[in-house]
């Protein structure tokens, strides 16, 4: 597939502060209580279906990855950034990180048990989001889960500094029914939806959602 601008700006903005996301945001799930709920929540749905291979999608410097790991899940993470490949590496070595693109994963057919996607489709158009989304239905076994955290909202915010850079990105807010509608469309069936208020430091309300590709 030809990879789009969104794409290269995405890489290349995520490769300038690869270092100083990590820094910032590494305690970020020890104060938030939703997040905490849902990765438990989807970690006991994979965990109770047998278990199996789960991939942490945009998995930035590999935080999410590691709680997955913690929670008993065989997870490892994707990212399209070098930079934040690095970075996961070197902070969690016990765990497999690999570069990646969500639009074109180098997984076989059918083989996760679960498939994570942890606010890393905020920077893809919404017109997109389907390919995003026949892509994770194309390698979760049936009977796996995805869990998707994004923020709410129906708008595009640009970004010109972030993490203490420069750099040029958009950040997609989406409503939560054309999310939930659009994994319908490819296949999948919803466990459960949560949106919750903004907390301190957010600027949107923020959702999640867990869907199953069917047996």
């Amino acid at each position: 597939m030809t990879e789009t601008s969104h794409l290269q700006i995405t890489r290349t903005s995520y490769d300038t502060v690869a270092v100083d996301y990590e820094r910032l945001l590494r305690d970020n799930l020890a104060t938030n209580t939703f997040d905490r709920a849902m990765l438990g929540a989807f970690a006991e749905r994979v965990l109770g279906g047998g278990g199996g291979p789960v991939g942490d999608l945009g998995c930035g410097p590999g935080r999410v990855t590691t709680y997955l790991d913690k929670l008993g899940l065989d997870a490892f993470g994707i990212d399209l950034s070098p930079e934040m490949i690095a970075v996961a590496r070197k902070t969690h070595p016990g765990l497999r990180f690999e570069v990646g693109t969500m639009t074109g994963l180098d997984i076989p057919d059918g083989t996760l048990a679960g498939a994570l996607a942890w606010y890393s489709t905020v920077h893809t158009p919404p017109h997109e989001l389907s390919v995003l989304f026949t892509e994770f239905h194309r390698v979760l076994a049936p009977g796996g889960h995805l869990l998707l955290a994004f923020k709410a909202g129906d708008e595009c915010v640009h970004l010109e500094h972030a993490y203490g850079h420069d750099l040029s990105l958009d950040v997609h807010r989406f409503p939560p029914d054309l999310v939930a509608d659009l994994l319908g469309r490819a296949g999948f069936e919803e466990v459960a939806r949560l949106v919750r208020a903004a907390e301190e430091r957010e600027a949107t309300p923020q959702a999640y959602v867990i869907v199953r590709k069917p047996v």
